[in-house]
């Protein structure tokens, strides 16, 4: 009798198994039904990342401008502990892009809860597809963008490019489409970068102004703790980088960051950075400048901060 309630209770067990089995693939089908109609609903974002995958797609990017200062500002962000960023562009929103999100979500350093994930393109802001395809990926994106004086910023692009190629033409052959009239060459990418308004156009087509920060290149040098005081606040950060992580590389002409604890020496951005400039003759940055004041005081207007470029034309 004893062994006959024995092979009873193993039978009882077994089908306890059964019962518990098929409850257990039946919460799971639940619970993939509730996440397809989710995704399928835009709403992913909202879901919570799995425990033991710590890559997230950033929530704040620094979508431009070339040669305004976004390696410096993102230099500067890693010192802060709870920020984690690429070290490369990604060039995912204007290149990459049929690589899919995956591909970009895997390019982002692992974090630990509280910390943010950043990326800096600085070619995103004048890319026709990047603002919609970031809304794609999270509206709730934070975006950065440095902006400098167009004029300087253009001659600072060319100084770049030349310094790769030698043969270039001369700045006023390239930006002048005709010398004599003072036409614009607009097709000139580095003309083109300078007219931030109509690129800001493009992202406010998704974005409110409120995801914006526009941070000042010009300040970024003679004051990068002030600038990064408000980077803090705006990404929702203790302010952590203060004026003590600066000081002015007088032949750079450029803040560096004080050396960190257990380094020999100071952090300063590489030699590419602080190049001199070609001189370029007084008509023609007057007249580029003139073609920039239009779009300058329309940005000022857009963005509610004036940034003093034109106070000295």
């Amino acid at each position: 009798p004893q062994q006959r309630q024995g092979v009873g209770g193993a039978a009882f067990n077994f089908g306890h198994l059964k019962v518990q089995s098929k409850l257990s693939v039946f919460l799971t089908m639940i619970i993939l039904f509730v996440y397809l109609f989710y995704c399928l609903n835009g709403f992913c974002e909202y879901l919570p990342t799995p425990v033991y995958d710590r890559k997230k797609f950033p929530q704040a990017i620094i979508i431009g401008v070339k040669k305004g200062g976004t390696r410096a500002l993102l230099e500067f962000l890693r010192i802060h502990p709870d920020v984690r960023a690429v070290g490369a562009e990604p060039h995912f929103f204007d290149r990459f892009y049929d690589k899919g999100l995956d591909w970009y979500r895997n390019l982002m350093p692992r974090t630990l809860d509280g910390q943010i994930t950043m990326e800096k393109t600085p070619s995103y802001f004048i890319t026709k597809e990047a603002p919609r395809r970031v809304f794609s990926m999270s509206r709730h994106t934070k975006l950065i963008v440095v902006v400098r004086d167009p004029v300087t910023r253009a001659v600072s692009d060319y100084t770049q490019t030349v310094s790769k190629s030698p043969g270039l033409p001369s700045f006023k052959n390239l930006a002048f489409r005709n010398a004599t009239t003072g036409l614009i060459d607009t097709s000139w990418s580095a003309v083109r970068i300078g007219i931030y308004a109509k690129h800001l156009e493009n992202w406010l087509r998704y974005f409110p102004l409120s995801s914006f920060l526009f941070v000042s290149g010009e300040r970024l040098v003679t004051d990068p703790a002030g600038e990064m005081g408000r980077v803090q606040d705006f990404l929702g950060l203790k302010r952590v980088v203060t004026d003590k992580h600066f000081y002015f590389n007088q032949t750079k002409g450029f803040p560096c960051l004080k050396k960190p604890e257990g380094s020999s020496r100071p952090r300063c951005l590489g030699k590419s950075k602080g190049r001199p400039h070609p001189q370029i003759p007084s008509d023609v940055l007057l007249r580029l400048r003139d073609f920039y004041r239009p779009f300058n005081l329309k940005f000022y207007q857009m963005t509610g901060q004036n940034f003093g470029w034109d106070d000295t034309a």
